[in-house]
């Protein structure tokens, strides 16, 4: 499956590659080919974007890390140069009002917010309801027919029923923002249908916040509701967080369900690894080999420069943008012996697939534990899971800034 997006391909006429760029055929698990090239020129290169514009793409591990971590990068989609991923419309970016595109200090008050729930020690105690999901999903299938999608009947259920009940959203109301979520990610969505989703989803979750308001409960939202009534926040703000963690807190964790099960399919010596064992500690490492060498965020992470700095021999001025990919980052033989190869006993936790500095992923302990619990319990429950159709027949997202499978046919 291919980007149905033209400018995604090729080479401008002026020689610099356009960006997004494509994944070659036959290797949906790697970088686009052209990204792995330019890596190997240097550690900066220019792409041109959608409007003509060319920031720089920085392809290299160390690069990225030292940029994501510097004060002088803003990640203030409103400041120009700013690297937008498409058109935004007179009502506003899509992600406005959301933290992740704020720069400190109102980042840090807003993220700040929100922290507690998602601390180690918080999300450990979910192990035993995330454990009786997942068995209960896979109870499901197993008594149902086969071949089954495990997208739908597995991978994004699990996900979604733990964002329900961390936020305190109702369960039912799942495909309402599974829908809208979609059009929220989808690259080549028009700007207005991005906005006109967002702002439904704001629209709900407004609601919501009012429900939390007049009769609290013991989640999320609940919390944030009482930062509303301190003064802390106002509603607006309350809902369009809740937006993002709900949005954040489903789509990429399914992703990486079906595409992570789908890579050890194809990679069975790691499956066997994996499934054969009861050590914890191979599991986590599975799960940190997995995000590293799969980057379901494939759109990169966009950023510009408040300041002329100086890298890599290169002189990045104020106000040009800069895209970390991190799929090559994570790809990088300096940081990464052998890259493209799936170790799952590898030392992968310094990967960047959550990001770096203070915009790294703020959910990253749930997105573990829940992957943890998913790579430790499906392929031992059904030992002998398989594809139920063709690699080359699998529906891949090209088309949107997470990356994955739109199905995934499997039987036993």
């Amino acid at each position: 499956m291919t980007s149905t997006i033209n400018h995604s391909v090729g080479e401008s006429p002026s020689g610099v590659p356009e960006f997004p760029m494509e994944r070659a055929a036959g290797c949906p698990f790697d970088p686009p080919p052209t990204a792995t090239a330019k890596q190997k020129e240097a550690s900066l290169a220019k792409v041109r974007l959608w409007d003509g514009s060319t920031p720089w793409l920085v392809t290299r591990y160390a690069e990225q890390r030292a940029l994501l971590a510097d004060p002088r990068v803003s990640a203030d989609i409103t400041r120009p140069g700013y690297p937008s991923q498409g058109p935004v419309p007179s009502g506003g970016a899509s992600g406005s009002g959301s933290f992740v595109v704020m720069d400190d200090p109102e980042h840090a008050r807003l993220r700040r917010l929100v922290t507690a729930p998602f601390a180690i020690k918080r999300v450990q105690a979910l192990r035993p309801a995330i454990q009786k999901i997942v068995d209960e999903l896979i109870d499901t299938m197993l008594a149902g027919p086969k071949p089954v999608d495990l997208v739908d009947a597995f991978a994004l259920p699990v996900p979604s029923l733990v964002i329900c009940e961390l936020l305190g959203v109702p369960y039912g109301d799942h495909d309402f923002f599974q829908d809208n979520s979609k059009i929220v990610i989808k690259r080549d969505a028009e700007p207005e249908e991005r906005v006109d989703a967002m702002r439904t989803l704001g629209v709900y979750l407004n609601e919501l916040m009012g429900k939390k308001l007049a009769a609290p409960a013991d989640d999320l939202l609940s919390g944030l509701a009482e930062r509303v009534k301190g003064g802390e926040l106002t509603r607006q703000e309350a809902a369009q967080m809740g937006v993002l963690l709900l949005i954040a807190g489903h789509e990429t964790t399914a992703n990486m369900i079906a595409l992570g099960t789908l890579a050890l399919l194809e990679h069975p010596d790691q499956l066997a690894l994996l499934r054969d064992s009861d050590d914890p500690k191979l599991v986590a490492s599975a799960v940190e080999e997995l995000l590293r060498y799969l980057n379901i965020v494939h759109n990169g992470r966009r950023r510009v420069a408040l300041e002329d700095i100086e890298i890599a021999g290169r002189t990045v001025r104020a106000g040009e943008g800069l895209i970390m990919a991190n799929d090559i980052a994570n790809r990088d033989p300096d940081a990464f012996p052998e890259p493209d190869r799936l170790d799952l006993a590898r030392d992968a936790r310094h990967h960047v697939a959550f990001g770096f500095g203070v915009h790294q992923c703020l959910g990253q302990p749930l997105a573990r534990l829940e992957l943890e619990i998913v790579y430790s319990t499906l392929y031992r429950r059904i030992p002998t899971l398989q594809l139920a159709t063709d690699l080359d027949r699998i529906p891949f997202k090209h088309d949107g800034s997470v990356y994955g499978v739109y199905e995934l046919p499997v039987t036993w």
